[in-house]
């Protein structure tokens, strides 16, 4: 599903016009990304938990070369599905 898809699905589900969805749907995006950024959790109950966590630098190698590369430590956004979002797909 594409942005301008959710963004009619939810106009269409909460009876907003586009335009106010399409607003809704930017400031829910904007407002995890800056609590991630902060390095707080997200919690949706009954829809799963947005968190940052750490990758430690590690050692890799080139495919084509076989050379020894080090890949640098990073954080990573996960995401943790809850219950109620897994009974409902499977």
């Amino acid at each position: 599903m594409k942005k301008v898809e959710l963004v009619e699905a939810v106009a269409e589900t909460a009876g907003l016009t586009k335009s106010d969805a399409s607003k809704a749907v930017d400031a829910f995006c904007s407002t995890i990304t800056d609590a991630l950024k902060k390095g707080d959790k997200v919690p949706l109950v009954g829809f799963g938990t947005f968190a940052v966590s750490e990758r430690a630098a590690r050692e890799g190698r080139n495919p084509r070369t076989g050379e020894t590369v080090t890949i640098p430590a990073r954080k990573a956004v996960t995401f943790k599905a809850g219950t109620a979002l897994k009974d409902a797909v499977n």
